[in-house]
């Protein structure tokens, strides 16, 4: 994984994962997956999401790295 990646690719793998969305929510968007909710970080600002907000992404989706990279 690079330092940053984009909101759309964030979004774009979550889709390949099976997560749909993103929905509106209250502060932040979000995506879910069956019973699961994501949050995402919202469109705004420099559109680059850092490595270390994705990897906190993933965690909370149960999200192995390995497949994270695959998708």
């Amino acid at each position: 994984m690079s330092s940053s990646i984009s909101r759309k690719e964030l979004i774009r793998k979550l889709k390949t994962l099976g997560y749909s969305g993103p929905f509106s929510g209250g502060k932040h968007q979000f995506m879910k997956k069956d019973q699961q909710k994501i949050r995402i970080p919202n469109p705004h600002g420099s559109g680059d999401i850092h490595v270390s907000l994705v990897k906190e992404i993933l965690m909370q989706a149960g999200v192995n790295i390995d497949i994270w990279n695959k998708a």
